[in-house]
């Protein structure tokens, strides 16, 4: 189907609503919708927080009986199913609307589909496709989690030039500069939860959390913790949910662990390790979109070899560490260069001094 203008123009407004929930929807997916009647925007909206109105009832509400016979842009197929609110489909058809334009069809089997033939039955007129990339890239967990079963996974690093992320010693802090820290944590505030290993618990005894950034919720903490080894005083165990993945029945350092506030699940594959796909299931049954990894080259290279990481974030210091500091991956040797991990970089931009690399694997 071919769009005008002015839909391209109105979808990329509903996107720019979308974005506004970017770091409060969780586990709900960002939307935004627009309405539009003799080319003019009667009413707009976008979801801020599950539990609360959905984007098109917001957009409703502001155009009142202005959106009758209007076109609404919707960033993602509007809803069909009684959840912690009612279908959007519905209110749409109450309010009369004569046309809703759907950037993409909701990847959750609830929906898919439904909310459009809703429409339809009720004489509507419905099209998708409109920026639907664009519209994938901001619900990429949600999607993930919808058709994987998983989390969209992203691993975040800092490094040297020659690739290192801390001395043998252990210390890290700091390889990048402050304006490379902050853009980090706009990333941690996107995700649903920030995942990290025991190794970086011990070493450095970081809180992962936001900090520097405005936010209305802080991510669920995630450490892979297969001897349960956490201690009891690390800063990652205060303000804050935290989940302890470990792979050892141990009901003494459980019950130690889980009287500090803390959840421990027990995880194990067959080599006593934690069973880091087991572990992703778990967190999409919750409803976690997004997962951020900020771990370790042991963690980084389980995850990498385990085909997990979907994407990485890498940030680059102009500075150069030495031969013999901790590399990125703790991967093994390759005898060939077809055995390489590929990539396809998406963004590429400079952050203050430190440059940030944000690339897929293909």
């Amino acid at each position: 189907m071919s769009f005008t203008a002015v839909d391209h123009g109105m979808m990329a407004r509903a996107l720019q609503l979308a974005e506004l929930g970017l770091w409060t929807t969780s586990p709900n997916p960002r939307v935004g919708c627009v309405l539009v009647r003799d080319g003019r925007i009667v009413g707009e909206g976008w979801h801020v927080k599950a539990g609360e109105p959905h984007a098109e009832v917001h957009a409703l509400r502001a155009a009142g009986d202005l959106a009758r016979g209007a076109t609404a842009y919707v960033t993602l197929e509007p809803c069909s199913h009684h959840g912690r609110t009612p279908p959007c489909a519905e209110a749409l058809i109450a309010a009369g609307v004569s046309r809703v334009v759907a950037a993409m069809t909701d990847p959750n089997p609830l929906v898919s589909g439904k909310g459009m033939a809703l429409l339809q039955a009720a004489g509507i007129e419905t099209a998708h496709g409109l920026l639907e990339n664009e519209a994938r890239e901001l619900n990429i967990g949600f999607v993930s989690r919808m058709t994987r079963g998983r989390p969209w996974l992203r691993l975040k690093a800092a490094a040297s030039l020659d690739g290192k992320t801390a001395l043998n010693n252990g210390v890290s802090q700091w390889i990048t500069g402050p304006d490379a820290r902050r853009d980090g944590q706009r990333w941690r505030a996107r995700a649903c939860a920030i995942l990290t290993g025991i190794g970086t618990v011990r070493d450095d005894d970081p809180q992962l959390n936001v900090r520097d950034f405005e936010t209305a919720r802080q991510p669920l903490r995630v450490v892979v913790d297969s001897k349960l080894e956490t201690p009891l005083t690390a800063r990652i165990l205060q303000g804050g949910p935290v989940l302890i993945a470990g792979a050892v029945e141990n009901a003494e350092k459980i019950e130690l662990l889980r009287s500090t506030g803390a959840e421990v699940l027990i995880f194990p594959n067959a080599a006593g390790k934690v069973d880091l796909k087991n572990l992703l299931a778990e967190l999409g049954r919750r409803g976690i979109n997004e997962v951020h990894a900020e771990a370790g080259f042991k963690l980084n290279g389980s995850l990498l070899r385990e085909g997990l990481v979907d994407e990485l974030l890498l940030y680059l210091a102009p500075c150069l560490i030495g031969h013999d500091a901790s590399g990125l991956f703790n991967l093994p040797e390759l005898t060939s260069l077809d055995q390489k991990h590929q990539l396809k970089i998406r963004d590429l931009r400079q952050v203050g001094e430190n440059i940030r690399i944000l690339a897929r694997f293909s």
